[in-house]
């Protein structure tokens, strides 16, 4: 039997994290969205949003908070969750006191299910609250049961819906979940 894993250790990410976060991101969303896109909306995606200068900018984006979970044995990044404090919030959000909008929450597969996201979900958490936020807003894709699971085992709850629309295959439906700080 194999020891257990240490902890990771959790922190903000800096502009030298940018290529590893990119590389998780385009990983898992490929993983996990990628078998139900069309080759040409999923390249343009991962293109426009998991790219390094892509990734930069939102390091430097001042509405931004981004934190990794880094291995404590060989540093390599297991995970990282971004936060933004958006201007216009999704409609079924916007008379929530004080939301915040947790855009992304990544962990590689091999690291899922050993508590990374719950501690990157903690780290945000105490940094909305810092900042003045009382409730946490997420979009969900309605086929990732899985995600979903864990977002409600996480404490979110279900509160509408958003059209996600794609270039070739169509509009998805993400569901919008909250979750009081």
């Amino acid at each position: 039997m194999l020891p257990p894993s240490p902890s990771p250790n959790i922190r903000k990410a800096t502009l030298a994290d940018a290529q590893a976060i990119a590389e998780l991101g385009a990983h898992v969303f490929t993983v996990t969205q990628g078998p139900h896109m069309p080759t040409a909306d999923l390249q343009a995606y991962l293109a426009r949003t998991f790219s390094i200068p892509a990734t930069t900018s939102c390091l430097r984006d001042p509405l931004s908070d981004t934190f990794v979970a880094v291995d404590s044995s060989s540093s390599a990044i297991l995970g990282f969750a971004l936060m933004t404090r958006e201007l216009l919030p999704e409609p079924c959000v916007a008379d929530v006191p004080a939301p915040v909008h947790l855009q992304r929450i990544y962990v590689y597969p091999h690291a899922q299910g050993k508590c990374v996201g719950k501690m990157l979900m903690q780290a945000i958490g105490v940094e909305a609250k810092k900042q003045g936020f009382e409730n946490l807003w997420l979009r969900v894709y309605e086929g990732n049961h899985r995600a979903i699971r864990v977002y409600e085992k996480l404490g979110f709850k279900m509160v509408g819906t958003h059209d996600f629309v794609t270039k070739t295959a169509g509009v998805w439906t993400d569901l919008v979940m909250l979750k009081s700080l």
